[in-house]
């Protein structure tokens, strides 16, 4: 599909099925006058399509990656979206979760797909919603010290609550497909 409609259609289905105008506590703390859960939209099949598409083509300002690494929960669905278009149009990026915490029976892992992947791999991490920037920026610690290379935080959504600010303290770039504005016009 061409990027620009299928853009447009992203952002029609997350206005639809994903976003909504109310107060809100969010997962940092913080309380803000509106919610997106972009899950609502990602789960679904022409989402998916959609977000796997948009993203792979915004992994290009990042420079080239081997790997995306999805905050559980709402990455995951990302980077596998992400992962399967990118075989399809021949240009495989794998997969990798990255949990919040350390399973506690099994492997113990805190990053899903790595065996695979040699120390020094690129990787690009992906978001769903970015508020403070916090979720992401742990992963990409997590990751750090698992040996990667974080090439910069890619979201759907930056709701410019300070995720872009802490990420440029951090050096590390970001991007997001949309933002606040895209939701709601500037000054309301």
């Amino acid at each position: 599909m061409e990027s620009s409609v299928a853009r447009e259609r992203l952002l029609t289905m997350l206005r639809e099925r994903s976003f909504s105008r109310r107060k809100v506590v969010l997962a940092s703390g913080r309380e803000s006058d509106f919610f997106i859960d972009c899950k609502q939209t990602v789960l679904l099949a022409e989402g998916h399509v959609l977000v796997g598409q948009l993203m792979f083509e915004a992994l290009a300002s990042f420079g080239p990656a081997a790997a995306v690494a999805g905050v559980e929960l709402g990455g995951c669905s990302l980077v596998s979206a992400v992962a399967m278009h990118s075989f399809q149009v021949g240009c495989p990026v794998d997969a990798l979760y990255v949990r919040k915490a350390a399973k506690d029976h099994g492997s113990k892992r805190l990053i899903e797909g790595s065996d695979h992947l040699a120390q020094g791999t690129r990787v690009i991490v992906l978001e769903d919603t970015a508020t403070t920037g916090g979720s992401a920026l742990k992963a990409v610690n997590t990751l750090r010290e698992g040996g990667f290379d974080v090439l910069g935080v890619l979201a759907i959504c930056d709701r410019l609550e300070g995720a872009a600010e802490a990420m440029a303290e951090a050096k590390l770039p970001f991007r997001a497909l949309y933002t606040r504005h895209d939701f709601i016009a500037p000054g309301t």
